[in-house]
Parts: structure tokens; C-alpha cells; sequence
């Protein structure tokens, strides 16, 4: 998978991509992550990417000519599946969307800032919105380091153990269920003693009725309850 992400703040990424499993994925070269300054698409002498909103009002928008710049030049050497704008009014970010992102081969990711882009760029080359949340971040980065991370975590190859994804909350709608390490016993607080019995059935079926009662009791809404 190749991930373009446009920014006005390149900075904000180096560490996270740098860090854990998206290091890890790149360095196995599963995944491609390339980050682009849109202020090097600016036609002004100072790099300006924002400009007052016509009709008045506060804050700052970013103009729609570096944007535009910046997505048609990458658009020349890639055909991208998707080219994705993070913002508070696109759809929600779920498990099963991460799901569908992650067997797509490119994507282009692009993070808005101040009161947001022109929306003639939403208007003619976005072709999805996706929000990670009903609030408001000061810039889109955050939310494409989010679904980078959810998107690459499902990729075949990136995870040691390629079923851990698999048992992950909302991947079969269920929370997931309290889990263990050693020691089984500390300061009297034991191990439930069902998962050190060995009997995969028994565990199995605990494990569901433990995620199934979670969900009932924190998100109830998962199961239409």
C-alpha cells in the first residue's frame, strides 16, 4: 500500500511514523507512507496557503490553489483508489471501513487545517470524507495519523501474529473480552481459571460470553439494545 498525506505541517508526523508497528510496515516495505508540504505548492513569494473566507466571518481558509497543485502533481505519477479529506462532516471512521481501506493498493490523505480548505476542492477532487469523531481538531493530522494506523495495523504481514487483528473490538461487532499475562496470581487478584485450563472450547466460549456481556454493559448501542 502507498499513503500520500498532504499537510501543512510535515513535522507533526515524523514521530509517530517512526514509532512501532507503521515503522515496522515500512521497513518490511508492506507500506509506503510519504508525506507532502503543501506550502511548496504555494505560488507566493511567502508560501501562502490561507486567505479570509469571502462573505466575512473569523478564521482563516486554506486557498484552493496550493491544494490543488499539490493533488494534481501527485495524481500524475499514481492512480489512487481514494483520495481522502479528514474532517468532522465526513462519514464516521469504523472497523469495517478500516477494513474495506486496507485492501486498497493507494490512498491520498489530506489534512485540513484552520476553518478548513475551499470547498471547491471537496467539490472536484475528494472522492471521500471520513471523520474519526464528533468533535473538532485543530488540523487534520491527528485524524490521518488515526486511520494510517487502523488501515496498516490490518494489512497482511505488518503484525507478527496476523490473527491478533482479527479479535480486535468491533471486528466481529463485540467490545473485546478482558485479557491476562503472567503472573497468574498477584496480590490475591487470580486469573479467571478458565483460561488457564487449556480447553480452547471453554476459552473460546468464555471469551464470547466476556465480550458479549461487555458490550451489553458499555455499549449497548452496538448490539441495537
Amino acid at each position: 500500500m502507498q499513503i500520500d498525506i498532504l499537510t501543512l505541517f510535515p513535522d507533526m508526523f515524523e514521530g509517530p511514523l517512526h514509532q512501532s508497528i507503521l515503522r515496522r510496515s515500512m521497513e518490511k516495505g508492506i507500506v509506503q507512507i510519504r508525506i507532502h508540504n503543501i506550502r511548496d505548492y504555494s505560488i507566493t513569494k511567502h508560501k501562502t496557503v490561507d486567505d479570509y473566507p469571502f462573505g466575512g466571518g473569523a478564521g482563516m481558509v486554506m486557498m484552493i490553489e496550493p491544494v490543488a497543485r499539490c493533488i494534481e502533481s501527485l495524481k500524475e505519477k499514481t492512480a489512487y483508489d481514494e483520495i481522502i479529506y479528514l474532517s468532522p462532516d465526513g462519514e464516521k471512521l469504523t472497523q469495517g471501513l478500516a477494513n474495506h481501506l486496507s485492501t486498497l493498493g493507494n490512498l491520498m490523505l489530506l489534512c485540513g487545517h484552520y476553518k478548513g480548505i475551499d470547498e471547491r476542492i471537496r467539490e472536484h477532487f475528494i472522492t471521500r470524507e471520513i471523520s474519526i469523531g464528533d468533535y473538532v481538531l485543530s488540523g487534520g493530522e491527528l485524524a490521518a495519523l488515526v486511520l494510517t494506523d487502523v488501515m496498516v495495523r490490518l494489512i497482511p504481514g505488518v503484525l507478527n501474529d496476523e490473527t491478533s487483528a482479527l479479535s480486535d473490538s468491533f471486528q466481529d461487532n463485540l467490545l473485546s473480552p478482558p485479557v491476562y499475562t503472567r503472573p497468574a496470581e498477584f496480590r490475591g487478584w487470580r486469573v479467571p481459571d478458565v483460561l488457564l485450563s487449556g480447553n480452547e472450547k471453554e476459552i473460546v466460549h468464555w471469551r464470547y460470553e466476556q465480550a458479549l456481556e461487555r458490550t451489553r454493559r458499555r455499549r449497548p448501542e452496538i448490539l441495537g439494545e
